[in-house]
């Protein structure tokens, strides 16, 4: 899948989607009202912008998801490791851990996820 990139506001609108899709363009001009104070044109290119990078459909007015919200941000974790870190997720780990130890729940869930990754 390609690269997608997106500005802080440009993510903030499209968790509003994920939450409430489906939604209507009619919808999402109030959601973006409420939240950023937009006008409805302004919601309306954002939303142009997200659908033109692959992120969302809007078919007759009603907006949908082409990307889970946990693909997406499963996708940019895996882009933040590869560009930060050469790819390596222990490096990520030691530099996530350097000023914080992992509390006893966190290692737990880790320690799950490990188990599962390597299960299959």
């Amino acid at each position: 899948m390609p690269e997608i990139q997106l500005g802080v506001i440009e993510s903030r609108f499209a968790d509003i989607i994920w939450a409430h899709e489906p939604v209507t363009s009619s919808e999402l001009v109030k959601l973006a009202a409420e939240a950023f104070t937009w006008k409805r044109t302004t919601t309306h290119t954002v939303l142009k912008r997200l659908c033109g990078k692959g992120l969302f459909v809007n078919n007759k007015g009603t907006v949908t998801s082409l990307i889970t919200r946990t693909q997406f941000y499963s996708m940019q974790s895996r882009q933040f490791v590869e560009e930060a870190f050469a790819g390596s997720l222990p490096a990520f780990i030691a530099a996530f851990t350097q000023d914080s130890p992992l509390t006893p729940n966190e290692a737990a869930e880790i320690r799950q996820m490990i188990d599962h990754a390597e299960e299959g």
